[in-house]
């Protein structure tokens, strides 16, 4: 059903059709092209035709420096099948890119619109991709900020309700946005996955389904838990090695999973284990402006947890240290607070931890010198 030989794939892009025959120009329009996004898609599609067999992606950074790898477009095509499967697409589908081409990402709808023979449309990586958008499409991926913004407005949010399959990656999905998305006709998933995986393994749906927030994973994907409880994944198709990976899991019975938290945002303070992500979830209702928990060492209690508050909140920070104990589990409240004018993210909108963490020892030196 799905076209795997490159020289054989074709692509609508704005209704034009490309393949590999036209290498040259692509090659001249990825330098001559006036509109960024459609510069970026024919430079793609210049490295994606070149008889080279890999292309190169780069990390988001999220927990730490980005950096370019090099993957295989063999295994790029076996992860569009996976997704195409899972959705039903189908020949003549429209998809929408609207995601920077740097990322595996964006790069993958690419490539699931040259395997599936999706009609692709393209638009500015912006905060606000369905301004750009005059009509509903079949298939789309975003980052939680761009479906947050898109729910902000009558408009955009009527627009997006029109797509039919919404993929949502790059950062967790909070419940405030979930329970956005319940009346909504569109199919909303939240993916999982990271550029070694070549984009996601798993999806979770966000609406329109009555079983627990799960992750289920792809036809030929196996999970296991390392002895730190982090999620293990076999997905030959698209890795050719085993990845132990830095996200603590929990499987169940039917092969579904929840994440945790990474591995490196668990704070021990005072020998209690403390999940960060597990526990912003808990605050995020609470909360009227972004934030992010974060650590700095203690002589006494090994870590100490900090959280960060963006400094528009007008709450009273004693008061918010004794309302957190009736928030948070026993000994989880954070024995720092601290204003900051913005909390660090990545270029692709999540959290940087390790930004978080540097900020946090700054201020709390700043503050033992004064």
């Amino acid at each position: 059903m799905w076209q795997k030989d490159i020289d054989k794939q074709q692509i609508e892009v704005e209704g034009q059709i490309w393949n590999a025959t036209h290498l040259q120009k692509l090659e001249s329009l990825s330098r001559t092209e006036k509109n960024e996004a459609l510069k970026d898609v024919y430079h793609f599609l210049t490295e994606w035709f070149s008889d080279t067999p890999t292309v190169n992606v780069q990390t988001s950074g999220s927990t730490g420096t980005p950096k370019q790898m090099a993957v295989e477009k063999a295994r790029m095509i076996n992860s569009a099948c996976l997704t195409c499967d899972y959705l039903n697409l189908k020949t003549g589908d429209t998809a929408l890119l609207c995601m920077d081409l740097k990322y595996i990402g964006a790069k993958m709808m690419v490539v699931r619109a040259l395997v599936a023979g999706l009609k692709l449309m393209v638009r500015p990586a912006s905060g606000h991709p369905m301004q750009f958008l005059d009509q509903g499409v079949d298939f789309t991926a975003i980052v939680p900020l761009q479906l947050y913004n898109s729910l902000q407005t009558e408009e955009e949010k009527q627009k997006l309700a029109a797509c039919k399959h919404i993929l949502v990656g790059g950062g967790a999905v909070n419940n405030d946005l979930r329970q956005q998305l319940q009346s909504l006709p569109a199919r909303f998933y939240s993916t999982y996955g990271m550029t070694e995986t070549l984009s996601h393994i798993a999806l979770q749906p966000l609406n329109g389904h009555s079983k627990p927030a799960h992750y289920y994973p792809f036809p030929g994907v196996s999970l296991t838990l390392s002895p730190e409880q982090t999620l293990v994944i076999q997905a030959p198709a698209v890795c050719p090695q085993i990845l132990v990976t830095n996200d603590v899991a929990q499987i169940f019975n039917d092969g579904s999973f929840i994440i945790l938290g990474r591995k490196d945002n668990t704070v021990n303070s005072g020998g209690i284990k403390i999940q960060i992500e597990t526990d912003e979830d808990l605050l995020r209702p609470h909360l009227n402006t972004s934030f992010a928990l974060t650590s700095i060492p203690d002589i006494r209690l090994g870590e100490a947890l900090v959280l960060l508050l963006e400094q528009n909140t007008d709450t009273d920070i004693e008061e918010l240290q004794y309302q957190m104990r009736t928030w948070l589990p026993p000994y989880h409240s954070p024995r720092f607070i601290y204003r900051i004018k913005k909390i660090p993210v990545t270029e692709t909108g999540k959290i940087n931890r390790a930004a978080c963490k540097e900020l946090a020892m700054q201020l709390y030196n700043k503050k033992k010198t004064t």
